[in-house]
């Protein structure tokens, strides 16, 4: 593409699961399917460089590329283990590669859609229209969907936990895993560096993506992950036998911080994913969040409406509920283990579900919370709210 201005209906800044969402609900609504679309990046995404996983009830618009499912999980500590039926949900895994081929297909005969591979310098708002500043040229729209960092407020040690995993992907030669059952959350290991957990999703009888998860402040070293992922195998596992064949690593911010929806005069330069507070301060979940605000983007676009949605109550609430807890535990009030110990041993699946999807009725919140000690959430909970 020449270095040049050019005029769009819509720019979407980042091609990752919020940017490559928003482009999919666009392309799939009629009305909005024809408009003038540039999507710009870095650099084009081709590796399987991450891996999305969900609970829903019903089938979503990328149910075609689930990799694999689970109606039942389990829950462990060293005192405590339970399994359970998820019902109503489903437990879902997107492979990213196949995510970005998938939603990259749906575009890739289409005259209406660009993709700009380069860097992104700035973005602004200059005459009603949102403008993108890249090293190829300038770019005017309607709107910009950003989900870079450009805008992220800032995050350290005292308002911020990381959540950090390495993931690995074994095979082994015999049939060792139950496909139908996965490990949510397995907090037998050592807790040391804050709330620290495997994660086991089995893929097959013999193959399973195994990941060491930690919420804390900073980073560990890197070999430090791997060692742990083999102590698990070898001593929770019984396996010393295996190959990994593929490898993931990523870093979640769980933030007190404020993450604005829009910026630039007018609001026309819209943020999503991360990038606009859309992955939930508690538990690092975001790809469902994603689907709900991209999937209410389209709905006001096609009212003619503009497509910054003000967060309602239900969104402050929620806020407020993360920001509480993530309080309690960046104070040390009460370890990540002890908390979501707790909730899985006093509740059943289905409220639990309902509460962390930001999906609860008045009586769940109210199980939630008394399922938990009341002083140390109280106190993080009213310094939440002066903030």
């Amino acid at each position: 593409m020449q270095e040049q201005q050019k005029q769009y209906d819509y720019i979407i800044a980042g091609s990752g699961c919020s940017g490559l969402s928003l482009l999919y609900r666009l392309l799939q609504t009629r009305g909005l399917g024809e408009k003038r679309i540039l999507v710009v990046d870095k650099s084009e995404k081709q590796e399987n460089d991450r891996t999305w996983c969900f609970w829903e009830k019903e089938s979503g618009p990328f149910e075609s590329i689930v990799h694999h499912r689970w109606d039942t999980l389990s829950f462990l500590t060293s005192e405590y283990s339970r399994t359970f039926e998820l019902s109503p949900y489903s437990y879902k895994m997107i492979q990213a590669i196949d995510f970005y081929r998938y939603v990259k297909d749906a575009a890739a005969s289409l005259n209406n859609v660009d993709f700009l591979f380069g860097n992104i310098l700035g973005m602004s708002t200059e005459q009603g229209k949102a403008v993108l500043t890249t090293d190829n040229g300038r770019f005017t729209a309607d709107y910009i969907f950003n989900s870079t960092g450009l805008f992220n407020p800032v995050m350290n040690e005292s308002n911020s936990l990381l959540q950090h995993f390495e993931g690995w992907v074994i095979r082994t030669e015999t049939d060792t895993f139950d496909s139908k059952v996965g490990t949510l959350m397995d907090f037998r290991i050592p807790q040391v560096d804050g709330a620290t957990f495997m994660y086991v999703l089995p893929t097959s009888s013999k193959e399973a993506l195994v990941e060491y998860t930690l919420f804390s402040p900073a980073l560990l070293d890197r070999t430090t992950y791997g060692a742990a992922l083999k102590d698990y195998l070898e001593q929770y596992l019984q396996l010393s036998a295996y190959e990994v064949v593929h490898k993931e690593f990523g870093i979640i911010p769980m933030s007190l911080a404020s993450f604005s929806r829009a910026t630039g005069k007018g609001d026309k330069i819209v943020q999503l994913g991360t990038a606009g507070g859309f992955t939930k301060a508690s538990s690092g979940y975001t790809f469902q969040f994603i689907q709900k605000h991209t999937a209410a983007i389209v709905d006001r676009l096609l009212q003619g409406q503009s497509p910054l949605l003000p967060p309602n109550f239900s969104d402050k609430k929620y806020a407020w509920y993360d920001k509480t807890l993530l309080d309690v535990l960046l104070s040390g009030k009460m370890t990540g283990k002890k908390v979501f110990s707790s909730i899985f041993r006093k509740l059943p699946p289905a409220t639990i579900f309902r509460f962390l999807g930001n999906e609860s009725s008045l009586v769940d919140d109210l199980r939630i919370m008394s399922s938990l000690p009341l002083l140390p959430f109280l106190t993080s909970g009213i310094r939440q709210l002066r903030k």
